[in-house]
């Protein structure tokens, strides 16, 4: 699903920042946001609530309150970048 996305910005020659970070490790430049799995694990239980019977707005919404930085110096070196030390160091993830 995301491999068609995140490789149409190094084909174009510019860099693609995303929102979760499997979109980094797919060719993404940089992508801030919380990782999918953690996503699909709170919405597994909000939908076994709706299928035994209880109506969507009497559940409460759940919101991500992390979000990690990933950034790949694959891509960037394709795309000719150089990436500060500084980002580097708050990266939660480098892709090298």
């Amino acid at each position: 699903m995301f491999t068609a996305n995140a490789a149409v910005a190094p084909g174009r020659q510019m860099p693609g920042i995303y929102q979760w970070p499997d979109m980094a490790a797919e060719g993404g430049l940089v992508a801030y946001g919380p990782p999918l799995d953690r996503i699909y694990r709170t919405l597994a239980p909000q939908l076994v609530k709706v299928l035994n019977g209880s109506k969507p707005g009497d559940i409460p919404v759940e919101q991500p309150t992390t979000a990690a930085l990933t950034v790949n110096l694959k891509t960037a070196t394709a795309l000719g970048l150089t990436v500060p030390p500084s980002l580097l160091a708050r990266a939660d993830e480098v892709i090298e």
